[in-house]
Parts: C-alpha cells; sequence; structure tokens
C-alpha cells in the first residue's frame, strides 16, 4: 500500500475531472431547458478528434481547439434541428449522434493519418502546463511546494478554465435573466410562452452553449490528457457526465462534486494497477478498469428515484394555439 500515494491520488484527480465537468456543463444547460443531451459521448469524440488532427497539421493547441468548437457546435445544432425544430425523439437522435461519430472519427483519423485510427502524437502541438511564478523556490517547502506547484499550479489552461466555468455556470443559471428563462422552458414551456420567452429560441441557445462546452471536453482528452486522438477514447465519459448530473441533481455544485467523484475513482484506479494488495493481492487491470463504470451503476440505482429532473426533460414543445 505504501504505492498508493495520496498526493499523486488528488493531483490525478484534479486532472481526470475536466473532461467531466465540461460535459455534464454542457449537458445542464441543455436538459434545463427541457431538452435530454444524450449526444455528449459522440461530440465529445467528434471534437477531439477535430482538435486532434487540426491542432497536429497546424502545430497550434488554439486552433485545434476552435476547430472543436466548430464541430461540437455543428452537431449539437443538428441535435436542436431534429429535438426542437421536428419535434424528433431526444433519445434516438443522441444515441444517433454517438453511433455516427464513433464510426466516423475512425475512419477519417485512418484515411487521414493511416495510423489504425489514430492521429500521430501531437508532440509541441499539446497545451503546456502553466507553471505558476515562484514555483521553483517554494519547491522545496514542505505540503507548500507541492500544493503551489502541484495542485494551484502545474494544471493546463483547460482545468483553471473548468473550475472557473463553475461559479459562472451557477450565476447564469440561477442570477440571470437567460438562466430564469432557461429554466422556466425545461420546467413550463407553456407558461415561459404565455409569458412572451421564445422557447424553441432559448432551448437552441441552450444547445448552442452546450456545443461549445462539450467540446471543451474533447480537447481536452486530445490535446491536454494524451496528446493525440485514438479511437473511443472519451470511454463513456459523456454517460458519466449524465450520470453527474442525475447525482448532482441538475445543480452545478453538486454535479461538479460528482464530476470530482467519478475524477477520484479513476485516479484511485490508475494507482492500483499493479499494486500488490494486503490479502487480496494483485487486482487484475480489468477489473480496476470497471470501477468507474461499477460506481455508475450504484449511484444511478441509489440516486435515480430520489432525483428531480426538469418536468419538461425530454418533451418536444407544441405552442398552443
Amino acid at each position: 500500500m505504501e504505492d498508493l500515494h495520496l498526493a499523486s491520488i488528488v493531483v490525478s484527480t484534479i486532472r481526470n475531472a475536466p473532461v467531466l465537468m465540461f460535459a455534464a456543463m454542457a449537458g445542464l444547460f441543455a436538459e434545463r431547458s427541457g431538452v435530454v443531451d444524450i449526444g455528449l459521448e459522440g461530440k465529445i469524440l467528434a471534437s477531439a478528434f477535430v482538435s486532434a488532427a487540426v491542432a497536429y497539421t497546424t502545430q497550434n493547441p488554439w486552433y485545434g481547439i476552435a476547430a472543436g468548437i466548430a464541430v461540437s457546435v455543428a452537431l449539437a445544432m443538428v441535435q436542436a434541428f431534429v429535438s426542437i425544430t421536428q419535434k424528433g425523439n431526444q433519445l434516438v437522435c443522441g444515441i444517433a449522434v454517438n453511433i455516427a461519430m464513433s464510426g466516423l472519427t475512425f475512419v477519417v483519423a485512418q484515411f487521414f493519418f493511416q495510423q489504425g485510427g489514430r492521429t500521430p502524437d501531437l508532440g509541441a502541438a499539446r497545451l503546456t502546463d502553466v507553471v505558476l511564478p515562484g514555483t521553483a523556490a517554494l519547491d522545496n517547502i514542505p505540503f507548500i511546494g507541492w500544493l503551489y506547484g502541484h495542485v494551484i499550479g502545474g494544471q493546463s489552461v483547460l482545468v483553471y478554465l473548468a473550475f472557473i466555468l463553475v461559479p459562472i455556470v451557477h450565476w447564469v443559471l440561477y442570477h440571470s435573466r437567460f438562466g430564469l428563462r432557461l429554466r422556466a422552458c425545461g420546467e413550463n414551456p407553456h407558461a415561459a410562452d404565455a409569458a412572451g420567452v421564445s422557447v424553441e429560441r432559448t432551448r437552441y441557445l441552450a444547445m448552442l452553449v452546450a456545443g461549445v462546452l462539450c467540446s471543451f471536453s474533447g480537447a481536452y482528452l486530445a490535446i491536454v490528457q494524451s496528446g493525440f486522438f485514438l479511437r473511443d477514447m472519451s470511454a463513456g465519459a459523456g454517460y458519466l457526465a449524465l450520470t453527474a448530473l442525475v447525482f448532482g441533481n441538475w445543480r452545478p455544485l453538486h454535479t461538479v462534486m460528482g464530476c470530482l467523484m467519478f475524477g477520484l475513482f479513476g485516479a484511485v484506479q490508475i494507482q492500483l494497477e499493479g499494486v500488490d494488495l494486503p490479502v487480496v493481492g494483485r487486482i487484475p487491470g480489468s477489473l480496476i478498469q470497471m470501477i468507474p463504470y461499477v460506481v455508475t451503476v450504484v449511484v444511478l440505482a441509489g440516486l435515480m428515484a430520489k432525483s428531480v429532473a426538469p418536468k419538461a426533460l425530454g418533451k418536444p414543445f407544441v405552442k398552443s394555439r
């Protein structure tokens, strides 16, 4: 057990969480407006591939992030058109996006790069970690040096963005006019329509924001964490983000706590690999990799009945005549 370092687990948790945080915040906007966003997984994959491909081609990670935003927003608008304008089945539309992107990203990656469905290593095109001033001077001070250099500092810009977004999303949702209209459209769209709110326009804006936020999740996976794109590299992150929404009862701060919880289990999973534990010995890697998904099932089984989703979630809005 001496190989299980608490410091490493804390740092890994912070670095694992942004993938889920961005996707969960995206799902929060969509579902608070009344649109079920099962397609988070597909948008993560699409933005991860495009971000990696453009960053590698241009050797500029910011171009990759911009391209990831564009493709994620495009997919979100397709979902919005089918779900909002055409009143289609939101679950089927989201699943279709997921299936399509799982196959399409692999095929396009193989066509352009000929590396078994992955992109080349990004190398210098990866986003570098931010080194705060004074890190070297404080490095030898117990705890403070580690806290300043590896927890507060030593992270990517996207990590800071993920945590900065939490209070911003909370304020927008509960203290802005847009947030009030968003919640009204998710709870009682007919009342919102009677008050002069354009339900379709509000839901389109929510999906636009969701597309932008979800793109950061894919860009983080490819440009920060991995340094390349690999087929199905999201590994269910979109579904875990939806589980975090249920865990957080569709509230920003509580949802982020769920994301951190899944990030923690992911960090523990990494630390457990190859470690001999008392009594049980070395746990097979396949069992360790199951930890986040087993936790997902437990969370859903325990909290689904207690969570209260927006009342109009998944229901197409038909304007009263």
